[in-house]
């Protein structure tokens, strides 16, 4: 993909401090704790990533909690499943 780990974690970064999502990525929220990560788009059709969008779908519907996308799997698998991909 090219956007490399570091790309997502400099994103999570600038939206922690209260900026808007970065085009061409989506914040989605991970964990027990809803944890809020920042992802590049391209890893939507990700088969590895549609498996955690299936899961969601089950879980949620399409009633999410945060109001985002919320992720139903730990956040140290979500950041290997990101670390492969990008």
């Amino acid at each position: 993909m090219g956007f490399g780990l570091l790309g997502v974690r400099r994103a999570r970064q600038e939206v922690s401090k209260g900026a808007e999502v970065p085009k061409g990525y989506l914040a989605v929220y991970v964990g027990e704790k809803k944890k809020r990560f920042v992802i590049p788009i391209g890893c939507l059709n990700q088969p590895s990533f549609q498996d955690l969008l299936s899961k969601a779908e089950e879980e949620y519907g399409y009633h999410h909690p945060m109001g985002g996308l919320t992720i139903p799997c730990r956040e140290d698998v979500f950041l290997n499943i990101m670390s492969v991909l990008t």
